[in-house]
């Protein structure tokens, strides 16, 4: 496919690079439009996800979950350094362009919630919504599967904890504060950076960086336990904004925080460096040799314990000044503990059992 040579308008990337498990591709004769109207690029297009199952298990020990919800497979908002991006290439698309323009919709996902739940082997837990792409993108405004699949959770009084990027998670307060009365819900507002115009070409359909922090502050007021991400953490590029961002999300309400080290998984090193010459080429060297100092050397890790972190002096002075604006902010460095005490087992039709142990 054609590469653009210039940003596409609401797009993280205007690059659509070759499937890496694709045997053949598809290049399109280059047509020579530099015209507002392919400036646009392409229209965002839904597509029916005929899923059977929902519930998505890892063993990873980088993150405090094992099973996760995700409504959505490829997200709009078109962060680019998304490090879900490839998992596109398993659908057939590309990790770039396609990633934040075919979009997924998983329709059955309340429907297969409710299942998964009323299966005997289920066993209460946390479950993450979502652990891949955002839950709260701009489909979801009127599809609607995320709030239905919390609608699921709280009937059953199953733990959730929420991670996004949007302002649309607020509309769910009546949803979540049922859940939060039994300690049963946790919402992280990713904020990476505070500086506006470096989030309109970094997160292009993401709520802008002031929006997030009035999230913050309307599930706080809710009484919704409410942290912040700073993630992913860019050496080089926002690594400064830390304790700005953790003093705004604690003014804000924000009771939490969390941190990660930004990675790069297989062809993201190059759309990122793409984008970084595009958008800030003076920094683009001090950027990527930052990443490679906390990762022997390359753009990516894949080792347990490592891959979110680093490792070295550079990321050991990060994770120190998480810890000493966290201090500073009145922050806790890690999220609420949940509970499923208050999980009730619902029969197939969602009613309660008439007969309970």
């Amino acid at each position: 496919m054609r590469q653009p040579s210039f940003p596409l308008k609401g797009r993280g990337t205007s690059a659509n690079p070759p499937n890496r498990f694709a045997r053949f591709t598809y290049h399109a004769e280059p047509d020579g439009s530099d015209s507002a109207e392919a400036r646009l690029g392409p229209h965002t297009r839904l597509w029916r996800d005929p899923a059977r199952t929902i519930l998505t298990r890892n063993e990873s020990p980088d993150v405090g979950f094992t099973v996760s919800v995700n409504p959505y497979r490829g997200c709009e908002h078109g962060c680019i350094y998304c490090y879900a991006r490839p998992t596109h290439e398993w659908l057939g698309f590309s990790a770039g362009l396609d990633f934040e323009t075919q979009i997924l919709v998983k329709e059955d996902a309340p429907r297969l919630l409710h299942a998964a739940l009323a299966s005997p082997s289920w066993r209460p837990q946390v479950i993450a919504l979502s652990s891949v792409t955002d839950p709260y993108q701009p489909a979801e405004r009127h599809l609607r599967l995320t709030r239905r699949c919390l609608e699921v959770l709280a009937a059953w009084r199953n733990p959730v904890v929420i991670i996004t990027k949007s302002f649309l998670v607020t509309r769910d307060v009546d949803v979540l504060r049922p859940l939060a009365h039994v300690q049963a819900v946790a919402v992280f507002l990713s904020v990476t950076t505070l500086n506006v115009r470096l989030a309109q070409v970094m997160e292009p359909r993401a709520s802008s960086p002031t929006r997030r922090l009035e999230a913050i502050r309307r599930l706080a007021h809710a009484g919704i336990p409410t942290g912040v991400m700073v993630a992913p953490l860019i050496p080089g590029l926002t690594e400064h904004e830390m304790p700005a961002i953790l003093r705004a999300a604690a003014q804000a309400g924000a009771h939490f925080a969390g941190h990660t080290i930004l990675r790069l998984p297989h062809g993201i090193g190059d759309l990122f460096s793409r984008w970084l010459t595009t958008h800030y080429t003076d920094r683009k060297d001090t950027v990527l040799n930052k990443l490679r100092a906390m990762r022997e050397g390359k753009l990516h890790e894949v080792r347990w314990h490592t891959r979110m972190r680093g490792e070295g002096a550079l990321a050991e002075s990060l994770h120190a000044l998480f810890a000493l604006a966290c201090r500073q902010a009145g922050l806790s460095p890690h999220g609420p503990q949940l509970s499923t005490a208050a999980f009730r087992r619902l029969d197939k039709t969602g009613q309660l059992p008439l007969f309970t142990e």
